[in-house]
């Protein structure tokens, strides 16, 4: 009687361990994949590629053309100084918008750059926009009328400069965004060849000898 009860334990622990090794209806094998994460960046790039119109910025201070740029989802923005001198917009509550790249109540993707030529609160915004020169390359460009920190930007890195000022004062040209060059060596059309470059010019508001 004891060797049966004995045998029909052992049966049922045998039993038991193979119903506990068996997965359930609902359960994977072991070994399996974990199921795939759906990551959000698709849902972000479907949002960052959405089309909207262009608000018009025109006329705005530029801080707040900015804040208002990226209320409506444009976030790729820069600025530049309208009138051609080369300015660095430091404080942006100083200046206002007077262009901007893409044509207001044009529908384009919030991804496109929107750029602003801004000049300072007291001045004028120009007929029209006066961007720093295109690179000089090997060719002298003609810079009389723009400032010599635009001329600057436009040579290349390893050209010789001098300024001097052309009333003949003497004066250091310290900010060169605040002269306006009004001769230049070699003229324009000159091929440079790593020539040096000398620039004449006087403050804006003042007028050339």
């Amino acid at each position: 009687m004891r060797v049966r009860i004995i045998a029909a334990v052992l049966l049922c622990s045998a039993s038991a361990g193979v119903v506990a090794c068996q997965p359930s209806d609902g359960a994977k094998p072991s070994g399996s994949a974990p199921p795939a994460v759906t990551s959000g960046a698709s849902k972000k790039d479907d949002k960052s590629a959405e089309k909207k119109a262009v608000p018009n910025f025109v006329g705005m201070g530029l801080q707040s053309a900015q804040d208002t740029a990226q209320a409506a989802g444009f976030y790729s923005l820069k600025s530049h100084d309208s009138s051609g001198r080369a300015r660095m917009q430091i404080l942006d509550r100083d200046w206002k918008v007077c262009s901007q790249s893409i044509t207001p109540g044009m529908v384009t993707s919030t991804t496109a750059q929107l750029d602003f030529g801004a000049v300072k609160l007291a001045e004028t915004c120009p007929s029209h926009d006066q961007s720093a020169p295109s690179v000089a390359g090997s060719t002298m460009h003609d810079f009389r009328g723009k400032s010599v920190k635009a001329v600057r930007e436009t040579l290349d890195s390893s050209t010789s400069i001098t300024v001097n000022d052309a009333t003949g004062a003497g004066r250091m040209v310290l900010v060169e965004s605040n002269w306006q060059v009004c001769s230049q060596k070699p003229a324009a059309g000159t091929k440079l060849n790593g020539r040096p470059v000398t620039l004449d010019a006087v403050k804006y508001g003042e007028t050339c000898p």
